[in-house]
């Protein structure tokens, strides 16, 4: 497919956090682009700020000077600009596709798995740019220190967060790649979790001979794959003493870490590398950064240049960021909405606040999510002493009847052994809270729907 700067581009669905990316990114290389959604964000916002023209709502009328339309997954079969499209025989692709095309030029570091794609991604772009590599970046968060998820780059690499929920992340060209894990995740698409590992073993054998594929050893769904990877052309990486990038004498403090990594190739002396610094906790994260650090040697950076990278890391919004501080009071907000991304993330908190009291306040994600994985998301909170459990955010799925708050707390209750609250909205949120905190808690809004803007708006309450 070639593109003509004579076309216009619409993005239907911009407001999503991989189509803005992708929309910056075009907009940035000189394509003329648009985009709607059903509302503004801050996403929509950081296009517009470039000079992209945002339509809020969809309309027939919004494609009228279109040439060619993008379409989130997101999109359901009779949005009306959908229908138009088809209607006026505009080119539609989706996000993957287009995202191929842009990126078939540069040299790509392909970053994906169920957990954990969002944080590597920013730290390879990071010692990337530290590198003076200039790369071209397309994240599924905002990273702290670009204000923004995607960011275009004059030099010859591109880092880029590739989504498995739909397959599309099979679409694009790689070089290098890291699978950081394979959990029980977007079932609804692949049907059974056979599928979903067929799927990332094509991932995988994609990968040229001139590249590597980095491989986390420690997850029990990538080591059961291994002797299906045809191409043999991969590294591991984790606490694994079989890993050829193993993780050793990890330190944490509150708000770092420290480790070793000892090194094991073909034909390669045994190498250790001492004191690495990340300014992030938790072993998922030790486990992030060893993977950027096991491609990033394999592109030739100096072993400096990465630390410094990694010491100068200033995180990724909604990955356990801080947003208030009150009489010794936390509050955070972190995007897990699964049971292993719930587990991970309390357990590095607890590994370095063993003795204060940690609250967690979780807005389930998808009837569907939950109804798969009900027991998995009630043992997930023993590292919490409150769970504050809020209405389900649907995330466009039609009701379920059989789901019920109360049966979900008392299960919570049973498996984790903690004290549960049930709330009924936001104001009974911040109500709880500013009647119940007392001094030194911690305070955590978990999920992927509106539990963001909920934690953010305390700051008026509490």
């Amino acid at each position: 497919m070639k593109i003509g700067n004579k076309e216009i581009i619409h993005f239907l669905g911009i407001g999503g956090i991989g189509m803005s990316g992708l929309a910056q990114i075009m907009k940035t290389m000189g394509f003329k682009v648009q985009g709607s959604d059903l509302s503004k964000n801050k996403n929509t916002d950081n296009c517009k700020k470039i000079g992209i023209k945002i339509f809020t709502g969809h309309s027939k009328k919004n494609i009228d000077r279109a040439t060619i339309v993008v379409k989130s997954s997101a999109i359901k079969k009779n949005n009306v600009e959908l229908l138009q499209a088809n209607k006026k025989n505009i080119p539609i692709y989706e996000r993957a596709d287009m995202m191929a095309n842009v990126v078939a030029l540069k040299k790509n570091i392909i970053i994906t798995g169920s957990h954990g794609k969002t944080t590597t991604t920013s730290l390879v772009a990071k010692i990337l740019s530290e590198a003076k590599l200039d790369p071209t970046i397309i994240n599924g968060g905002v990273i702290n220190s670009l204000r923004n998820n995607a960011k275009f780059g004059k030099g010859t690499w591109s880092v880029l967060e590739a989504d498995e929920s739909d397959g599309s992340f099979l679409k694009l060209p790689i070089n290098y790649s890291i699978v950081t894990n394979i959990d029980h995740e977007h079932l609804d698409y692949y049907k059974n979790f056979k599928n979903l590992e067929e799927a990332f073993v094509k991932f995988i054998d994609k990968t040229p001979p001139i590249g590597k594929s980095v491989l986390c050893i420690d997850d029990k769904n990538i080591k059961k794959i291994l002797k299906k990877i045809k191409t043999k052309n991969y590294l591991t990486y984790g606490f694994n003493h079989q890993s050829n990038y193993q993780i050793k004498n990890v330190k944490y403090d509150i708000t770092s870490t420290k480790f070793d990594l000892i090194i094991r190739g073909i034909n390669l002396k045994e190498r250790k590398i001492k004191n690495i610094f990340l300014n992030l906790i938790g072993d998922y994260n030790v486990l992030n950064a060893t993977a950027s650090i096991a491609i990033c040697l394999n592109l030739g950076i100096s072993i400096n240049i990465i630390k410094k990278a990694l010491f100068n890391f200033s995180g990724v919004q909604r990955r356990l960021t801080k947003i208030l501080v009150k009489d010794k009071k936390e509050f955070y907000d972190d995007y897990a909405h699964h049971p292993t991304e719930i587990k991970s993330v309390l357990k590095g908190i607890r590994l370095v606040s063993k003795k204060r009291k940690i609250i967690s306040v979780f807005q389930p994600h998808r009837y569907s999510r939950i109804k798969n994985l009900k027991k998995e998301f009630a043992a997930s909170f023993t590292n919490s002493n409150i769970v504050v459990l809020c209405p389900i955010y649907s995330a466009g799925e039609k009701k379920d009847k059989m789901y019920d708050q109360d049966q979900f707390s008392f299960m919570i209750k049973k498996f984790s052994k903690v004290q549960v609250i049930n709330i009924e909205n936001e104001q009974s949120l911040g109500k709880y809270l500013k009647k119940n905190l007392i001094n030194d808690e911690i305070v955590i809004g978990m999920g992927a729907g509106s539990i963001s803007k909920w934690m953010r708006n305390l700051k008026s309450i509490i």
